[in-house]
């Protein structure tokens, strides 16, 4: 076959597209586990900073703690009944669990023993200025004041809605915090620009509004919010 017809550019050009997608195919599966388990680990160790446990462990001792501190990973309802049982260092029920399966009601639910204190963590969902944003959300055993929180998102500007995620003093203010009203029947909880009452809101990150306004929303929303779980909070 003649190298310069035009025949033979198009046969070339197809078996170099088929030889190059064949390869990254390979190199997807072959890097695929690993890859599961750095997303696992993300995920666990977001959770054991809700919990206010040290940013700075390896892996080794986030799977340690995680094997520790989370006794179970469950799954419940709007009514605040577990429909699926997580067990101690659960990793197959409501860890399994994402943003569409809170919306369409079932809710994971981790449950953690802190330095002999009943924890409970919750993952929230909002959407920020540029994308999604999400986080988790632990609770003292009264189910009312926050132990800790953890927000991450996909693509907020840096210095202004990304300090949700990478401003650990910010993420601080939270802790403490009442999440009910008075009645302890509604979920008020609220990032604003004006403080009104500390014991339920916390100052908004400066210049980032939306973003605020969906932290917010992850608290208030009955659509991957924290509201979804106010049955479960408000029981005995």
């Amino acid at each position: 076959m003649k190298t310069n017809s035009n025949s033979y550019t198009i046969i070339y050009s197809v078996v170099l597209v088929v030889v190059v997608a064949f390869l990254l195919a390979f190199v997807f599966q072959a890097l695929k586990p690993t890859q599961d388990i750095n997303v696992q680990l993300d995920h666990q160790k977001q959770i054991l900073f809700a919990l206010n446990q040290d940013r700075e462990m390896t892996n080794e001792e986030a799977q340690k703690l995680w094997g520790e501190l989370i006794i179970a990973d469950d799954v419940i309802d709007a009514s605040g009944k577990v429909i699926e049982k997580g067990e101690q260092g659960g990793v197959k029920a409501g860890f399994k669990l994402n943003s569409a399966d809170a919306k369409a009601g079932k809710l994971a639910l981790f449950r953690c023993k802190v330095d002999g204190k009943d924890k409970y963590v919750i993952p929230v969902y909002g959407n920020g200025l540029w994308g999604p944003i999400n986080g988790f959300v632990a609770l003292n055993e009264d189910k009312a004041t926050i132990f800790g929180v953890y927000f991450n998102h996909e693509s907020e500007t840096a210095g202004l809605g990304a300090e949700i995620k990478d401003s650990k003093p910010w993420q601080d203010k939270f802790k403490g915090k009442n999440i009910f009203d008075a009645q302890k029947q509604n979920i008020i909880f609220a990032v604003t620009k004006k403080v009104d009452d500390p014991k339920t809101q916390v100052d908004a990150v400066t210049g980032a509004t939306l973003t605020s306004n969906g932290v917010t929303e992850m608290f208030q929303s009955d659509k991957g919010g924290l509201a979804p779980y106010t049955k479960f909070l408000t029981s005995k």
